[in-house]
Parts: structure tokens; sequence; C-alpha cells
């Protein structure tokens, strides 16, 4: 028998005294390191190969590869199993360890419910292009360019266009949804658009220059202001899971007419009067109003065949409202302190 055979032999039969008395987790994985490592007893013989005559070299390896075969697979059986002393020191049964799941953004969790009720209610959800253009945010909202009413929308334009003379605008409203869904569908339509807006306004506790609003409009034969109310009457006790009192105020928005100021009597208080309500006993909710007959007919539609509603309101807000924020900029702070909340 050759030195290496004998140095193989030696080692194999040192293991197997050493196995024998292992019995935890620890020595088993010392006996591993000990004769399987990268520096351990088989490593070092193995050195010794090349001194092995050639005509033995093929035989010496294949009787090395099963010396280790044969230490790993008992190593790799005892650590899935029980030790000596018959207590399992690796139950395979135990729950691992939880993954670090990530926290849903307040936003997230109300679109997610706000969207589930407008499509129950048979509205279809857009999310529309927040680059559109001056036409589709502005004119053809019946807000032409000098107009003052665009003194109230603070607009980021952008210098690139799409094609000669059509000015890029940041939407400032998702109600520049409107007209180009118009062009494209016939009524009825029931469309709602979620999605981010831009304004240049400077950012406090209640402004953002970036936020979130909801724009909702239906078109068809016969619509009237009953059908209005009614529709963000049963948007409001699906969203505040409570009996909801509604009234309107008149308002001026160029794309509707007549316009109007939804306010619901306040939760908190009952109409009493506090500090949510400022002492009025109703919240003031959101711009609505009958589509002005000017966007109908910017949209193509026959004068007069088509009547429809349309309203508007910060998503930002009814996010502070439902889980009582009072500073609209925690929403984009990035304080994961805040996100674990929800």
């Amino acid at each position: 028998m050759s030195t290496f055979n004998q140095d193989l032999e030696q080692i194999k039969n040192n293991f197997e005294q050493e196995f024998e008395k292992a019995s935890s987790q620890t020595d088993f994985e010392n006996l591993k390191n000990k004769y399987l490592g990268r520096k351990g007893s088989l490593a070092e013989v193995m050195k010794k190969i090349g001194s092995v005559p050639a005509s033995e070299r093929g035989a010496a390896g294949k009787l090395a590869n099963e010396v280790k075969t044969s230490m790993t697979a008992k190593i790799s059986q005892k650590s899935g199993g029980e030790s000596g002393d018959g207590q399992g020191f690796f139950d395979l049964t135990e729950p691992g360890k939880a993954q670090k799941m990530g926290h849903p953004h307040p936003y997230t969790l109300v679109r997610d419910e706000v969207t589930d009720i407008f499509r129950s209610m048979g509205f279809e959800v857009l999310d529309g292009e927040e680059v559109t253009t001056d036409y589709y945010c502005f004119e053809s909202l019946n807000i032409p360019k000098g107009h003052p009413a665009r003194d109230a929308w603070d607009t980021f334009y952008i210098k690139q266009q799409r094609k000669k003379n059509e000015d890029l605008v940041l939407r400032t409203h998702t109600s520049s949804m409107q007209v180009a869904v118009m062009e494209e569908e016939e009524p009825p339509l029931r469309k709602v658009v979620i999605g981010r807006c831009f304004r240049n306004e400077a950012t406090d506790a209640s402004h953002e220059h970036s936020f979130n609003q909801i724009e909702g409009f239906v078109v068809d034969e016969n619509i009237s202001v009953a059908n209005l109310v009614s529709t963000l009457k049963q948007f409001l006790q699906a969203l505040f899971k409570a009996e909801m009192e509604v009234r309107l105020r008149p308002g001026f928005f160029p794309f509707v007419e007549p316009g109007y100021e939804l306010d619901f009597k306040c939760l908190n208080c009952k109409g009493e009067g506090c500090k949510v309500c400022k002492h009025s006993g109703w919240v003031e909710f959101l711009g609505c109003g009958m589509i002005h007959p000017k966007v109908l007919n910017f949209a193509g539609y026959p004068k007069g065949k088509y009547t429809g509603y349309a309203f508007g309101m910060g998503f930002d807000r009814i996010t502070m409202m439902k889980y009582k924020i009072d500073d609209i900029r925690l929403f984009n702070g990035g304080d994961l302190r805040f996100i674990h909340q929800f």
C-alpha cells in the first residue's frame, strides 16, 4: 500500500472514531471543518497525490473521492436528523425566520378602496397622462388663453412640443382627461380618473407641488343634478361607512354650469360644531356641477343631445380625513415611522 493510501486510511479511521463520539451540531461542524475544510486533513493529503506513480494515480484519486463522499454523507445525515443522545438539534418543522414585509402607503390603501367603490357603481377607473397639452388641460374645458381662471392654477409648462404650436404642461388637474376621453368614446360614459397633478405652489401642511386628485364624470341623455348628488352621497357613505347628509352651495368652475361646492355634515361633531369643521357643522368636500355645454361641443357631441355631470376632489384630502393625518408633507417625506402605522 502506498504512503498516500496509508494516509487516507489513517484519516478515515480517525474520522470514524471522532464521528462516533460527536453528539451536537457544533461537534459535526467541527468535524466537517477538520476533515473536509479547505485546510482540512483530506485537503492536505490530496496535495501529495502528485507523488503517486502515474499508473496508480487514477485508483488513488478514486479512493480519495470515496473517502470524501463517505464523510460528507455521514455528516449530512446527522445534521438533518438527530444527534447521538436522541435529542433533535435541528427541527425541520420549526417555522423559519419571517421575511420583513413592506407597509402599504396610505395612498395605496385609499386608492384601492376608492377604486373598488367606483367600480361597484359602474365607473371605469383611468390613470390618464401626467404630461398633457394646454388644449386638454385648459382650452377644451372652457378656459381659453388669458382667462382669469388660469391664475388659480400655477402651471408647469414644458418647452418641448409634440407638434408645432402645441404647448405641453404637467397636468394641474385630472379634469384634463374629460374631453380627451369624450373624443374617443360615445355616451353613455362613466369615468373616474385618479392620479398625480402638479402646481407651482409653496409647500406647507396642506399644500404640495405634487398631489393627487380624483376626477369623475358621467355623460348620457337626461342626466341631472339629482344623479350627481345621489352618486356622491353613495360614494361618501361607502368610503366613511356612515350615513351621510350632504348639501350643495353655489360655486364657480369654468367647465361646469351650474357649479357647486358639496359639503357633508361633520362626522366628528354630528353637525354641532368643532375644530374639524371650523365650528360650522359642515365639512367642505369637493367641487362639482353639470358639464358646461361648451365642453360637450369641444368633444364633438351634437348640441343639446347629451348632458352630464363632473366632480373633482383632492385624493390627499380624502386620505388625510380618513386617517386623521394633519400634514400633507408626511406622504412623500420618506419617514418609515409614518409608513409603519398603516
